[in-house]
């Protein structure tokens, strides 16, 4: 298939996700913690997002294992399981903090407002209040962050949706 799309990423891009996967030292601009990392399959890693929107500071990102920049390179495969996770997150999002409701939503190149050129499905807790598409985002602070993934680490556990398999989550 003919590509359709071309890379947005600078040559000398360092991806945020990528290092923080690799357990790798952090390039400067890189806004994420160890912490944020909730659990990752073979596949498939779901972390915490560093912005929150309105008073709200919590949602979640699934994003691949590997790096894919956009929905347009993500093989079949990979973009199943992506949404399997997302909505495993957003149940477990359910669980730890009571939520009204849940949204998710995907950005790919810069006119579509994505700023990361790494591939990411956000996962928000929704509540009527929030204004969540009204807000300019605002960063998080890292211990808010670790808080909140240690919180749906254990509401996938507490209400037992790692699955047949929780082995297969690593952290």
């Amino acid at each position: 298939m003919r590509r359709l799309w071309k890379s947005h990423a600078p040559e000398d891009y360092r991806c945020p996700f990528c290092e923080l996967l690799a357990g790798v030292e952090f390039s400067p601009d890189n806004l994420c913690a160890p912490t944020d990392l909730i659990y990752r399959t073979e596949h498939v890693a779901v972390i915490m997002a560093c912005d929150g929107f309105g008073p709200h500071g919590g949602h979640a990102m699934v994003i691949p294992a590997a790096h894919h920049e956009a929905l347009y390179d993500l093989p079949e495969q990979v973009a199943a399981e992506i949404m399997f996770e997302t909505r495993r997150i957003a149940l477990a999002m359910k669980h730890a903090w009571s939520p009204e409701g849940t949204s998710t939503r995907q950005h790919n190149e810069p006119a579509g407002n994505q700023h990361v050129w790494h591939y990411h499905q956000h996962v928000f807790p929704r509540f009527s209040d929030d204004d969540l598409y009204r807000h300019l985002r605002h960063r998080v602070p890292v211990a808010e962050r670790a808080q909140k993934a240690a919180q749906l680490r254990a509401a996938l556990s507490e209400a037992n949706l790692w699955g047949e398999y929780p082995e297969r989550f690593l952290v």
